[in-house]
């Protein structure tokens, strides 16, 4: 199993190689040169396996160049109760007749980006303890990145992690997750923009190849495929708990801003998983659901990205998705570069012409949701099953309701707790979220944080500062 760049400029990597990499030298995205296929025996020799064994099956398709036993170590050492909290690790719970919730969020940080970060924490200092290397981790966060990621990777062995989020875009709970860590090896960067204009410096910075080199700066947002092939194991976990036989079918619906949760979805469909449907759900940032109605892929300048009360989809520019363009374009890397420049020069590319694939090939289908959709859809939910969902799952469940069909059933990809975007519960029920155990007194913990400019100078300078300073 090696590993290609989207845009057709990098030889064939190892799973190692491409984990450090972040983004590839000719500023596309590493995908495998080709999918592995599971068999329906396959998937039923996997019924009722614990998570952490799950997860080494799945990822020991796409990672060749780690010995097994070393990888289950990993994922065994990743997905377990002392973690998670219990031996679930990702409970399958109904909310109602039509729709149950694929519990994501049981990790450190309550999002779930946990599931992915939780094992990115451990393959990196595996791989660097082998290679004798030190990594600078550079990410940037619209609101549970930043802390799933340093939570997984605070006081690693040879690790730095550089995160930069945008000021006051996220909510207080977020804030505080990330801010009050005080690890040494962890640097919060807020940057007076939007998420878009993170992502920006993060790409400009990993596209200075003598930089990135230098100052050996690896990624752990989803442009990192190490991210994208531990979502997938969710999905397999959720159709496993769902279904009872062989080719039995079931719909995912997956509240999206950045498009690496569902892209998950997306691989695991190609798979041969039996993916009936994969329901994307928006906010009021939609370019999204607008290029899956029209063909038409039209991100939004910084101006003109809302700020909504589903903060970490508030993202106009999503770095994932030059991953399914790939693929819809039958892997044509000429294709995917002459579309980026198109959208670099035109700030738009149409493919209206594929729309007929996007369905009936690759089972995506889209809809919106807006606060007040988020403020009944909690309300409903709570009122109807007494389970109290965050509103970007609100998001995820308004907008499956639409695609529900007889007999399939339809999961929603649980996005983060309550807890985490408190005013918003609040205002949906007049009562806020409560805290989880532990987490009582993190607003008055102390906060440490850099502010600066939009500036990809410099956050380079900060890093030049500070990347000698690794665990």
């Amino acid at each position: 199993m090696k590993y290609i760049s989207t845009r057709g400029g990098m030889s064939p990597l190892p799973f190692s190689d491409v984990l450090l990499e972040g983004l590839a030298p000719d500023g596309g995205l590493a995908v495998p040169e080709r999918l592995p296929q599971i068999s329906a025996d396959m998937l039923e020799a996997w019924r009722g396996l614990p998570y952490a064994e799950l997860a080494f099956r799945v990822l020991l398709l796409f990672v060749k160049d780690i010995p097994a036993e070393d990888l289950r170590k990993m994922t065994y050492a990743a997905y377990n109760s002392e973690v998670f909290g219990s031996e679930d690790i990702v409970p399958l719970r109904p909310l109602d007749d039509e729709l149950s919730l694929l519990g994501l969020s049981e990790g450190p940080t309550l999002a779930f980006k946990d599931i992915a970060m939780q094992f990115l924490g451990q393959v990196f200092e595996y791989v660097l303890a082998q290679r004798g290397a030190r990594l600078n981790v550079l990410g940037a966060t619209s609101g549970d990145t930043g802390s799933a990621a340093e939570y997984a990777l605070r006081g690693k062995r040879g690790v730095q992690v550089f995160m930069l989020s945008p000021q006051g875009r996220m909510s207080s709970f977020q804030r505080a997750q990330m801010y009050s860590l005080q690890d040494a090896n962890i640097h919060n960067i807020a940057v007076r923009g939007v998420f878009d204009d993170c992502q920006d410096i993060v790409k400009t910075l990993a596209g200075d190849l003598a930089f990135k080199a230098a100052y050996n700066l690896g990624a752990v947002n989803s442009i990192n495929w190490a991210r994208i092939a531990a979502q997938v194991v969710y999905y397999f976990h959720g159709w496993l708990r769902a279904t009872k036989a062989p080719g039995e079918q079931v719909s995912f619906a997956v509240p999206s801003g950045n498009f690496g949760n569902i892209l998950a979805g997306h691989i695991a469909r190609s798979m041969g998983l039996p993916v009936r449907r994969l329901v994307l759900a928006t906010n009021e940032n939609n370019v999204l659901e607008e290029f899956f109605r029209t063909g038409i892929y039209r991100p939004r300048a910084a101006a003109q990205t809302y700020a909504t009360s589903s903060p970490s989809m508030d993202i106009s520019r999503a770095s994932n998705f030059e991953r399914f363009i790939f693929d819809l374009v039958n892997r044509d890397p000429a294709r995917v570069r002459e579309l980026w420049a198109a959208l670099a020069r035109d700030g738009q590319f149409d493919l209206s012409g594929e729309l007929p694939n996007f369905s009936a090939r690759y089972g995506f289908v889209a809809g919106t949701s807006s606060h007040a959709d988020r403020l009944a859809t909690i309300r409903a939910t709570y009122e109807r099953s007494g389970i109290l969902i965050d509103p970007h799952t609100a998001d995820g469940v308004k907008v499956a309701r639409a695609f529900v069909e007889p007999g399939i059933p339809m999961l929603v990809l649980e996005t983060a707790l309550p807890a985490k975007f408190s005013d918003t519960i609040e205002e949906a029920l007049g009562k806020p979220a409560p805290l989880p155990p532990g987490m009582e007194d993190l607003a008055q913990r102390p906060q440490r944080v850099e502010t600066m400019e939009c500036d990809a100078q410099l956050v380079r300078d900060y890093i030049a500062r500070h990347a000698g300073d690794a665990a």
